[in-house]
């Protein structure tokens, strides 16, 4: 089923982002129809995440001022419309909630979200996209971003691309390992939460943090 058919139906939040882009982008260029552009663009913005900008998506070939201005625009609609200002995360549920398109991916993808003395949003980041072990999940790469946010905790989460999400002795072991540099740098892992189509495993709820 195309992009559209989905929207028409009122699928949105079972599209792939590439797909959301598809719809906004509309048509392709000779050479490239436009799954093939949004699927780049995409890649674009999952690196980038909030910090992507029109200089950026005009690096895609095939995407030119126009309909990068059509996703950039999209994005800041958003923003301003439909995204709360303050969001509060209390719960394993709360989590699920604000990382929902992650949840059927075939790859593994693991994010952190960092949170305020509140337990407030402040941002949300994929820090590696592929299979989770040690190497990927290095805590220098997790923590930089969170102490550039200034965070005062914040929760790791990642998807499992099976049925089972119950810690593997890999997550495990690397969650008991940034655990241990949390202590270090004063910034509180609160959860690691696991997910998985319409289930999750919540460290936190389960006492293994």
């Amino acid at each position: 089923m195309k992009p559209r058919e989905k929207l028409q139906i009122n699928w949105p939040r079972n599209l792939e982002s590439w797909e959301l882009i598809a719809v906004i982008l509309g048509t392709g260029t000779k050479g490239q129809n436009v799954f093939q552009v949004a699927r780049k663009a995409s890649k674009v913005i999952a690196s980038k995440q909030d910090r992507v900008t029109l200089d950026d998506l005009l690096t895609v070939k095939w995407i030119w001022k126009v309909k990068g201005m059509q996703i950039i625009s999209g994005f800041e609609l958003a923003r301003r419309h439909y995204i709360p200002d303050e969001v509060s995360i209390q719960s394993s549920a709360d989590v699920v909630s604000q990382v929902w398109e992650y949840r059927a991916k075939q790859q593994e993808y693991l994010l952190t979200l960092t949170l305020d003395g509140a337990g407030k949003l402040i941002n949300k980041r994929v820090i590696t996209i592929w299979i989770l072990d040690e190497s990927l999940a290095h805590p220098r790469e997790i923590f930089t971003w969170a102490i550039a946010d200034r965070a005062h905790s914040m929760i790791l989460v990642h998807n499992h691309p099976s049925w089972n999400v119950r810690p593997s002795s890999a997550d495990m072991r690397t969650t008991n390992r940034i655990c241990e540099v949390w202590k270090l740098v004063g910034i509180q892992v609160r959860d690691h939460v696991i997910i998985w189509k319409n289930d999750h495993y919540s460290f936190r709820e389960n006492a293994l943090i």
